[in-house]
């Protein structure tokens, strides 16, 4: 069981308990958690986590593992334009780091590629890369205590230097 003022994934977002509360017409303890990038939404999950959407947050080593491992994880390849949008859907849906990882590097190539070939960046391309690098470093960031900004430099620094 979480305590107020963990932080914990739901579902894809981190989050802070604020509270635990009783609901007395149902004679359930709700978690009230609040999203660490949007303050002003309120989450009630129950606390039997029977859904399973809470878990805990990567600790310090796990992060920094997952960070050593994104060099040997490849972007995806052959991939069809038709099927890009269902093939990053499908990729969120699991969220695994590596699959988040997979998605924040061929979504980067992709655009790369279109600049030097003097093409407009993918839309597409660039709204799973945003969503990708949220919700990988929001999970990262709080386990290295650091902002997202700093995680997002520490993983690009690292990707150079380690």
């Amino acid at each position: 069981m979480f305590k107020e003022n963990d932080y914990v994934m739901y579902k894809k977002t981190v989050c802070k308990i604020r509270e635990i509360k009783h609901n007395k017409m149902n004679e359930k303890d709700y978690y009230i958690l609040i999203p660490i990038d949007d303050d002003s939404l309120i989450i009630d999950v129950p606390t039997d986590n029977k859904m399973g959407y809470l878990r805990n947050i990567v600790s310090k080593d796990e992060a920094l593992k997952i960070i050593t491992e994104i060099k040997n994880i490849k972007p995806l390849d052959n991939i069809n334009e038709k099927n890009l949008e269902s093939t990053y859907k499908d990729l969120m849906s699991k969220g695994t780091h590596e699959d988040l990882i997979k998605i924040i590097k061929t979504s980067y190539l992709r655009n790369e590629t279109r600049l030097k070939e003097n093409k407009k960046i993918s839309e597409k391309d660039t709204k799973y890369f945003d969503l990708a690098e949220k919700y990988l470093y929001n999970e990262l960031s709080i386990s290295l205590n650091k902002s997202f900004e700093e995680t997002k430099s520490y993983i690009i620094n690292c990707m150079s230097n380690c």
